[in-house]
């Protein structure tokens, strides 16, 4: 996977599951910061606040992102040889489809706002 796209899709991911915390475990989180490198190089600094489920699913997924072994790399429910284990899976898509749902409304807000 080329280092863009490492980038695009860690931070796609971060944003679906801070969404997600943000709405469904609403309390007062401690923000962490992450440094996060891809084949030994480091890549990209990122900010968060998430309760300690939601912190260990984007770990998790991020692990899953860095291990990833194609070099074109394809969505996820498109791939031969899935690197989530299947409970992991379930979780993260729905956490994807509430979230999905959340930031799309909120870009068709932006439009209809201006």
């Amino acid at each position: 996977m080329k280092d863009e796209k490492f980038i695009k899709d860690t931070q796609t991911v971060l944003q679906f599951i801070q969404t997600f915390c943000d709405d469904k475990h609403a309390s007062q989180h401690p923000k962490e910061s992450l440094n996060i490198s891809y084949r030994e190089k480091n890549l990209l600094h990122v900010s968060f606040h998430l309760c300690s489920t939601c912190k260990q699913t984007f770990l998790y997924s991020l692990e899953r992102l860095q291990s990833c072994p194609h070099e074109e790399k394809p969505r996820c429910r498109k791939c031969s040889n899935p690197c989530y284990e299947r409970s992991r899976w379930k979780e993260l898509a729905q956490i994807m489809r509430y979230s999905g749902m959340k930031l799309g409304l909120v870009k068709l807000k932006k439009i209809f706002m201006r």
